[in-house]
């Protein structure tokens, strides 16, 4: 591929936005290609891939380049992708030719050079995962496969899958969760998503919702819906019989729930903005609560490679307070003999195993009944935690 002046400078100026201002990576892409309409398809695929290749190996590129500078690190990126790159891009760091001898050193550079991370990160892993750290962090360094999520009020597995081989996508099942599909071949267009029959819904995360338990005809609450990827699921597990009100204080992620909700054939959806009063309204509703909390994203690395470089110590530790009160509070939307799951998409123990220890030694009227933790190392798909909870009898 020949590489174009408006198409460079895009990438620099979405690097920057992302590195420099600590934007978040999805959302410039999408802002910048809604801005720049004539780019094909090539075009944003090749916009795309540098961003997020430069994002994800920012550190070790910029050791690759000796240099910081976001024209240096595209330069250092774009000789991985094996590009000509043209005189008139410029950049302050070493040559071309030296930028391989480098490349050359770099399995020799400590472990958050060589996996880009930052050392307070590297760190944290280190003490939470130990000796699994290591594996996992390459893990989280690959590129995310295309996990779909079949709708199966709308057909089975196998009709999907015929389905997308129709429109030239080519699927495989993934044993252990049954109604994922993993795409192997082609791109999922907004007509396919638009037909209800299918979301996009990494493995891990298809496993949560059937912690819950659930059976049709029973009253659910989603407490932390977002746009609802969750939420449809249990109503798919429920045969679209029963209530299941999704909750959240994004009042435009739940409009976004409802317009998925239409079109995947689901009717027994509600969807109702936290306000003050709400837990109190909804004290003893529910068969089951799923509390999908707010978390590190440590999980997500591979999809959000940005997001390493925006978190901090200080806003773990406050998502971690948060965590806590939502177990404190939200539980008591279960009704007696209920019972709820929590889940993040971490793979922090402080996150998972450990918030569940601190409840139980606030709360012994709890018990686990069932937990997994899903692992990018070993499961390939995204880290994610969930334990069911019953009240002791």
């Amino acid at each position: 591929m020949k590489l174009h002046r408006v198409l460079a400078e895009g990438c620099v100026a979405v690097l920057d936005a992302v590195l420099g201002e600590g934007l978040v990576l999805d959302r410039v892409l999408d802002t910048t290609f809604h801005a720049n309409p004539r780019w094909g398809k090539r075009d944003r695929a090749f916009v795309a891939e540098t961003v997020f290749e430069v994002t994800r190996w920012k550190r070790a590129l910029e050791f690759v380049a000796d240099g910081t500078g976001l024209p240096a690190l595209c330069a250092a990126q774009w000789r991985r992708m094996e590009l000509v790159i043209p005189d008139w891009w410029r950049w302050d760091g070493v040559s071309l030719e030296e930028m391989a001898t480098r490349e050359a050193a770099l399995p020799d550079q400590p472990r958050p050079v060589r996996e880009s991370i930052p050392d307070w990160l590297d760190e944290l892993g280190m003490t939470e995962l130990g000796r699994h750290w290591d594996a996992e962090l390459t893990a989280l360094n690959q590129r995310a496969p295309v996990y779909l999520r079949v709708n199966t009020l709308l057909g089975s597995r196998e009709d999907v899958s015929r389905w997308l081989a129709g429109e030239g996508i080519e699927t495989a099942p993934v044993f252990e969760v049954p109604d994922a599909l993993k795409v192997t071949k082609g791109r999922i267009s907004k007509p396919l998503l638009a037909s209800g029959r299918i979301e996009i819904q990494d493995a891990g995360s298809q496993r949560i919702t059937p912690v819950l338990d659930l059976e049709p005809g029973m009253r659910v609450i989603d407490a932390c819906a977002g746009a609802g990827g969750k939420t449809l699921h249990a109503a798919a597990l429920m045969q679209n019989r029963g209530e299941l009100l999704a909750l959240d204080v994004n009042g435009r992620k739940l409009h976004e729930l409802t317009r998925r909700a239409d079109r995947a054939g689901v009717t027994i959806v509600d969807t109702r903005v936290w306000e003050p009063e709400t837990l109190r309204d909804l004290t003893g509703w529910a068969d089951r609560v799923l509390i999908d909390a707010p978390c590190s994203g440590f999980g997500t690395l591979r999809r959000q490679p940005d997001l390493k470089w925006r978190l901090s110590g200080p806003s773990l530790e406050k998502t971690r307070r948060l965590q806590r009160r939502l177990l404190d509070h939200y539980p008591e939307m279960v009704r007696s003999g209920g019972k709820f799951v929590y889940a993040t998409c971490s793979l922090l123990q402080s996150e998972n195993q450990g918030q569940i220890a601190n409840l139980l030694e606030r709360d012994p009227r709890w018990q686990v009944e069932e937990s997994f933790t899903a692992s990018p190392a070993t499961d390939g798909s995204d880290g994610l935690f969930a334990a069911r909870l019953s009240a002791a009898r």
